[in-house]
């Protein structure tokens, strides 16, 4: 989990930045790669050509992705055990008895004699539940390695601040429509992005605002809400989490969709973060967003994951909190942090998450995913399941870790031979046939400067394949720089 996500009003380590404007920034080439590598899943070929100005451009400009675009949305997503009309919410199995809202079946179901029948039914409902999760996790690997502008980049940062899993959803389709809402809005306005998730399907079901109900609480999540999407610890009270649990009453699952029924909803006064009135699930998430520590929480999460691990100045932030704005500007917030002196610290590295790592290799190596026979799908995801990374399943409402969390000796294994298996498919011929093939390879992975220590270890090994994946695992590649 991002160590912001549970400090109450400050950043978890690191040392001041009140010296950085005074700092030797590192070189324009370099800015390049760091845009690519932040704003995006690392450069394509040819991209560290282009300078500074043209970089931001091209991530951050209003030109839609139209290679991310091109990728078909997929197909077929229906849930497999989809409830009748007599049975709308899908609480009953197959055969009609009643079980929880995680398939569980009651004890008597157990015993029936169709109990056979239908643990094959569930069975096979579970294996056509994983081949959806599979083609959507496929689909969106493909969209972030043609992608060309910072959409997918921040549609992934989205996924990991909202984090929901389809380990609980067990829904693709609600993922599916999470994943574009976040997309849609992952560059406009962060209030926008939030009323969107309060009453989002999967998030509903993630934090089973379901079983929120008049008389009948559920604060998971409302406290979620503030304390990981809005505001942080420490900026709100127990007694707003059951006021905002209120406000949140009424939202059900069905037909496959969250829909609000009043009869369930919690109306009346409400006082809530400083206000009151008869608050709904939108005024609760505008009221969030209006707290003054909540564009500081916004603006600290993004700097933590795109920048560095280490905090921008007083001054900075009064800045960035400038460029965000009134509206939320997502956007405008991105355009300016990349033009703090803090983007240009040579200090700033981060350790590039699994799925970063590996989308990037992809994309130098001119590999789409959808297109790796599907045994190599296979090899691709249990290599970032070896790693701790999948698309759509977060380890938990926090979302993914950060830094030297991704630098253990068994990731470290994964890691190479994942890269050692792409490097098989990809066309090398470019290293095989250098003269310096040490920076060759490195001319192909982004990297233009190799340590002493990382070119000696290069140099002897002569396989190109070989060659391309210890130095997808170097330091150099591994760590964002």
């Amino acid at each position: 989990m991002d160590p912001l996500k549970k400090v109450a009003g400050g950043w978890p380590g690191g040392r001041a930045l009140d010296t950085i404007e005074s700092m030797t920034g590192i070189s324009d080439r370099a800015v390049v790669r760091r845009l690519n590598d932040r704003l995006g899943f690392g450069p394509a070929p040819g991209d560290l050509e282009a300078g500074v100005d043209a970089t931001v451009r091209r991530l951050l400009g209003p030109a839609t992705d139209a290679a991310a675009a091109a990728i078909a949305v997929p197909t077929g997503l229906e849930p497999p055990m989809r409830a009748n009309k007599q049975d709308p919410d899908g609480t009953k199995s197959p055969d009609g008895k009643k079980q929880d809202p995680d398939g569980k079946k009651s004890p008597d179901a157990e015993k029936s004699p169709d109990g056979k029948k239908d643990r094959d039914a569930k069975k096979a409902a579970n294996r056509e539940r994983a081949a959806q999760e599979r083609k959507l996790t496929m689909w969106w690997l493909d969209r972030m390695v043609v992608s060309r502008t910072a959409g997918e980049r921040l549609t992934w940062f989205w996924h990991g601040h909202f984090a929901t899993s389809n380990q609980k959803v067990r829904n693709a389709a609600w993922m599916l429509a999470q994943n574009q809402t976040q997309r849609r809005l992952a560059l406009g306005r962060f209030g926008d992005l939030a009323q969107a998730m309060v009453v989002d399907t999967a998030m509903i079901r993630w934090l089973d605002g379901q079983k929120n109900r008049k008389g009948s609480p559920n604060e998971n999540l409302a406290r979620e809400f503030m304390e990981l999407f809005t505001l942080g610890i420490g900026h709100y009270q127990e007694a707003d989490v059951a006021q905002a649990a209120r406000c949140l009453t009424g939202w059900v699952l069905r037909k496959d969709v969250a829909t609000f029924q009043r009869k369930r909803f919690d109306s009346g006064t409400k006082t809530l973060l400083g206000k009151t009135g008869d608050f709904d699930a939108k005024d609760f998430a505008g009221l969030a967003l209006a707290q003054p520590a909540s564009a500081g929480f916004v603006i600290g999460r993004l700097w933590f994951r795109l920048v560095s691990a280490t905090p921008p100045d007083a001054a900075t932030v009064a800045r960035l909190s400038t460029a965000y704005g009134s509206s939320r500007d997502v956007r405008s917030l991105l355009t300016a942090m990349v033009g703090e002196a803090g983007f240009r610290d040579p200090a700033a590295s981060l350790v590039k998450q699994p799925v970063e790592w590996a989308v990037g290799l992809l994309r130098a190596l001119r590999l789409r995913p959808g297109k790796l026979e599907e045994k190599e799908q296979t090899k691709l995801l249990a290599g970032l399941r070896g790693m701790g990374q999948l698309p759509y399943r977060p380890p938990s409402v926090g979302g993914w870790p950060a830094g030297a969390s991704w630098l253990t000796t068994s990731a470290g294994v994964t890691r190479l031979q994942l890269a050692q298996q792409l490097a098989k498919k990809a066309d090398l011929s470019i290293v095989d046939n250098a003269t310096d093939r040490v920076s060759a390879v490195g001319a192909l992975l982004g990297v233009d400067n190799w340590s002493e220590r990382t070119r000696s270890a290069l140099a002897g090994v002569k396989d190109p394949a070989q060659l391309t994946a210890v130095a997808a695992c170097a330091p150099e590649y591994v760590v964002s720089g």
